[in-house]
């Protein structure tokens, strides 16, 4: 199989995966293969969405039941729980809808949500909108990444004739000095 065919057949499965953890680059990617035609825009936008809503709402339910123990288990994440807690405290609500871009919170985040009082619901409708933004936001830059390749690698072809033209002519050039210098010497 191919990469064109290995894309089609488990580009979907990748992006809900990915958005399950910290998708950014599948997701990114999968926006690439949509661009290339091998995945349909839409679709990669919705997969990573649900990805990205069921992954935080595992973490927010593990926050919410076993909270304590998890940080006292990983340190690392204890710290960056703290941090998540602190920024929570202040803006709730713009937290849990940029929590996904923030870089090293996007799993310590749910769970700090999870251990505070915010009502599920509230996660729900904060979590779903940032889910969103960050799924379609990201996709494009993907896809529009591809666009700029594309054009890229169209003017690269219309030009390569003048490229491959003047780096032979450098070529050439640099022989000539040298075969000079070879003959005065």
């Amino acid at each position: 199989m191919d990469l064109a065919g290995l894309i089609a057949s488990y580009g979907y499965a990748a992006v809900f995966l990915g958005a399950l953890l910290e998708g950014e680059t599948v997701l990114a990617l999968a926006g690439f293969a949509a661009h290339r035609g091998y995945l349909a825009l839409d679709w990669v936008i919705a997969t990573a969405i649900a990805g990205g809503v069921i992954g935080d709402h595992l973490a927010f339910a593990a926050g919410r039941r076993w909270g304590a123990r998890l940080l006292a288990r990983w340190p690392t994440l204890a710290a960056a729980a703290g941090a998540a807690a602190a920024r929570l405290e202040r803006h709730a609500t713009w937290f849990i809808l940029a929590n996904r871009f923030m870089y090293g919170l996007r799993v310590a985040g749910p769970i700090a949500v999870g251990m505070s009082a915010l009502p599920w619901r509230r996660f729900l409708a904060l979590n779903l909108a940032g889910a969103v933004i960050w799924a379609v936001a990201i996709a494009l830059i993907g896809y529009g990444f591809g666009e700029v390749l594309g054009r890229v690698l169209d003017d690269l072809r219309r030009a390569e004739a003048w490229v491959f033209g003047f780096g032979l002519a450098v070529v050439l050039a640099v022989l000539a000095v040298r075969l000079l210098r070879q003959r005065r010497r």
